[in-house]
């Protein structure tokens, strides 16, 4: 089952739209989205829309929308300290919920009446330590494991769901190569939109600390996830995106740029790395239909 891991990195997702723009025109198709973070909403755009060229262009429309959206406001260090003093306000989250439903993410709308590749989307839990993986059973609500794999401190507090407090899931899995394994991948399209370079001039404050601390601790999960897959013998085609300048996380104005530089990376990296396509199929059973599942009344 070949998967597509779509990793977290807030604004630097669009990239990930490029990617994706040439992995569908290299015919290579997913049978399985797994996503952390803006890497969940991707993948849960897709596995509404589908897979194909209109869906991607209904999702650099999205994009575009984002900026004007203002979905992370820049001032992270003061919602920091508000953070620190139990201060959080819920507007941050307001807004990206409104955001996602306004853009057909219904609230209603469960795991189990998606008809393409699986979903599977990472959160993580803070009192049980570990990982959370939306899209197990098809009765889960699609948009409540978005929002939970994208509440990002210090943006968004963490969420209280499901006998669970959530928070971003790249805090365990910020590429999730390993959530992939666990629900059977056998080959995995992985793209990766961490950066480790500092954003702006300088090295000392809290800021470019807490920037540090967060790419050092990311960039070990991914060795490990990878090495995780090397050890099951699953191949990993780890494409890495990086913008020419490093991108902030909250700067979704420059999705443009980001869409073009994904596509040109993604088409240089299957020139060096050609995957092979999978055989067309016309009509797919829901991923619990697939798996021997019946869907609970």
């Amino acid at each position: 089952m070949r998967a597509f891991v779509l990793g977290g990195g807030g604004a630097r997702g669009a990239l990930q739209v490029g990617a994706l723009r040439a992995l569908l025109e290299a015919n290579v198709q997913p049978e399985m989205l797994v996503g952390t973070s803006i890497g969940a909403a991707n993948a849960a755009f897709l596995a509404i829309r589908g897979f194909h060229e209109e869906a991607l262009t209904e999702l650099e429309a999205v994009w575009h929308d984002a900026a004007q959206a203002n979905l992370l406001p820049d001032n992270y260090l003061w919602l920091t300290v508000r953070a620190l003093f139990n201060r959080q306000g819920a507007e941050v989250a307001h807004r990206i919920r409104d955001f996602y439903a306004g853009h057909g993410l219904d609230p209603e709308l469960r795991f189990g009446q998606l008809q393409g590749p699986r979903l599977i989307l990472v959160a993580s839990d803070l009192q049980a330590r570990c990982a959370v993986l939306y899209g197990t059973e098809p009765d889960q609500r699609v948009l409540n494991a978005v929002l939970a794999s994208g509440a990002i401190p210090p943006w968004v507090r963490p969420l209280a769901q499901d006998g669970h407090l959530l928070i971003d899931g790249g805090m365990v899995s910020s590429l999730p190569i390993e959530p992939a394994l666990s629900q059977g991948a056998t080959e995995i399209v992985a793209l990766d939109i961490a950066d480790p370079r500092p954003v702006g001039p300088g090295v000392g404050g809290l800021g470019p600390f807490l920037f540090q601390l967060m790419s050092t601790i990311e960039q070990r999960q991914v060795y490990l996830e990878k090495q995780l897959a090397d050890a099951q013998g699953v191949p990993v085609y780890h494409v890495e995106l990086r913008h020419v300048s490093p991108v902030a996380v909250w700067d979704f104005d420059q999705a443009t740029g980001l869409f073009e530089q994904g596509y040109t990376l993604t088409r240089a990296y299957l020139a060096t790395h050609p995957i092979q396509s999978l055989p067309a199929v016309e009509i797919r059973l829901p991923w619990w239909r697939r798996l021997g599942r019946h869907r609970k009344p």
